[in-house]
């Protein structure tokens, strides 16, 4: 019975990488989109603060897009190599800041809900 085996590597000339560049960059423009949108209706119906948090938004998003295609092809050279891409402190700063964003649509969403605009 032949089985068929990959060689003992971590890059994979698949489209994996591609797809996953991809997912980053539909990320960071769906993070300036809704902080656009914030931004636009706090600035009509809502506290300023608010309107400057979707501004905040806006920029993270817009640096987060620069940052998926400035490291793109760092992330294919280290994988070629045959290195390890995991970055432990990139890894955490992402999880605190989807933390911190979740945590102010929650409240966005909750001062919406309860005040009558």
């Amino acid at each position: 019975m032949y089985r068929f085996t990959r060689p003992a590597t971590s890059y994979d000339e698949g489209l994996q990488h591609e797809r996953t560049a991809l997912a980053w960059e539909r990320t960071s423009i769906s993070m300036m989109v809704v902080g656009v949108i914030l931004a636009r209706f706090a600035a009509e119906s809502a506290h300023p603060v608010v309107a400057v948090g979707g501004l905040v938004q806006t920029a993270i998003g817009a640096g987060v897009l620069v940052w998926a295609g400035w490291h793109y092809e760092d992330l294919h050279g280290t994988l070629r190599e045959n290195d390890s891409v995991v970055h432990p402190f990139a890894a955490r700063l992402l999880g605190l800041g989807t933390l911190a964003f979740s945590g102010f649509a929650l409240v966005i969403a909750i001062l919406v809900a309860t005040f009558d605009w």
